[in-house]
């Protein structure tokens, strides 16, 4: 019997070169909501800032780069590696959220679409190779490879490029802590339909969007410093409802993709979580194994990048997954016919998971 494999045949990404560190944020004023000052040192704040997320340093673009320049060498690598000419592409999938600004603006340019600006800067000439844009929060990058799955099973693709990538550093506001969790950063992959003997790639998939009471958990707000130009806004997030939101709704999504593969939880090698929070994702990864009625973890089954790369959303879940296939991280590493379970949770608030033999 023959199968339609959803392959990921190439992996690239982009790391970029300034490096940022806890203490590089001495000497900072931060305010909470209601614009007072935090009273407290700020060795208590970064040690409870770390403790909590894990985060101990970060990227950020240098300011001659956009985002679309940082997708654009993603992209590059990952056609290398998939040894592809980029003429026979049929589509282009740029997950993003915020389009591109250099480093001396606060205007946004999302005209032409990142993903065009991509094709671009590759020369790829072919018309028949669609280039689009998804904005769908920091779960974007495996929701440009749900699509990417969806074309190929349709027929309508053979061949997908999607890429993650995000500029985060340039939309926060210095007086809010949480400009502490982002950076920047860009993963890609190639993505083709396979005919083959035996099931392998993409197995199954799961995802959500809650909206009624959780759309603005993530959302554009003025600088909490008094005295702030009103109308220069800043992404704001509210940390706890989206750590409890994660918690409750995640593990169930990753269930229902595992459940829908056939897939058992043993026999899965490894997770790749969208980076936001290192005690959230451990816990994430708990409540999963509850739902299985499993109590102890396997060792090494977690590969984790926020402790020096931060939260770079959409493209947290490809770098990680390139990083890891290039042998970055000690005691992970990944192997034909592993089983692989991708998650994330971002603005929306969406979720989105998919089960993946490698």
């Amino acid at each position: 019997m023959a199968y339609l494999n959803t392959v990921i045949t190439g992996t690239g990404s982009y790391i970029p070169t300034e490096l940022k560190t806890n203490s590089d944020f001495a000497g900072s004023e931060f305010y909470d909501e209601q614009g007072k000052k935090f009273d407290a040192s700020f060795d208590v704040i970064v040690d409870k800032f770390k403790a909590i997320t894990g985060i101990e340093e970060r990227r950020y673009a240098s300011l001659d780069m956009k985002t679309s320049d940082l997708a654009t060498i993603a992209a590059q690598r990952a056609i290398e590696s998939a040894n592809i000419d980029p003429e026979s592409i049929d589509q282009i999938i740029m997950a993003q959220n915020f389009g591109d600004m250099d480093g001396k603006s606060i205007q946004a340019s999302m005209v032409p679409s990142l993903s065009a600006r991509v094709k671009h800067n590759l020369g790829i000439a072919n018309p028949s190779c669609v280039a689009y844009d998804i904005l769908f929060g920091c779960p974007g990058w495996i929701q440009g490879v749900l699509q990417a799955d969806a074309y190929i099973k349709a027929g309508i693709a053979k061949r997908v490029l999607v890429i993650g990538g995000e500029t985060l550093s340039r939309v926060t506001d210095k007086h809010d802590r949480d400009t502490m969790i982002f950076s920047d950063g860009a993963g890609a992959c190639i993505i083709e339909g396979l005919e083959e003997d035996n099931k392998r790639g993409l197995l199954a998939s799961a995802m959500r969007t809650d909206t009624k009471n959780e759309a603005h958990f993530l959302y554009f707000g003025k600088s909490y410093k008094p005295g702030s130009d009103e109308n220069v806004h800043y992404i704001k997030m509210l940390g706890r409802k989206i750590y409890e939101y994660a918690l409750n709704h995640v593990p169930m999504a990753m269930k229902d993709a595992m459940d829908k593969s056939g897939v058992d939880i043993q026999d899965v090698k490894k997770f790749f979580i969208h980076q936001a929070n290192e005690k959230m994702d451990e816990a994430i990864i708990k409540r999963l194994y509850k739902l299985f009625k499993i109590r102890e973890l396997p060792k090494n089954i977690m590969p984790m990048s926020i402790n020096t790369l931060g939260n770079s959303s959409v493209a947290t879940v490809p770098t990680l997954y390139d990083r890891v296939l290039n042998n970055k991280y000690e005691n992970h590493s990944v192997t034909k016919d592993d089983i692989l379970l991708f998650a994330s949770v971002g603005a929306g608030m969406h979720i989105n998971a998919f089960v993946y033999k490698q």
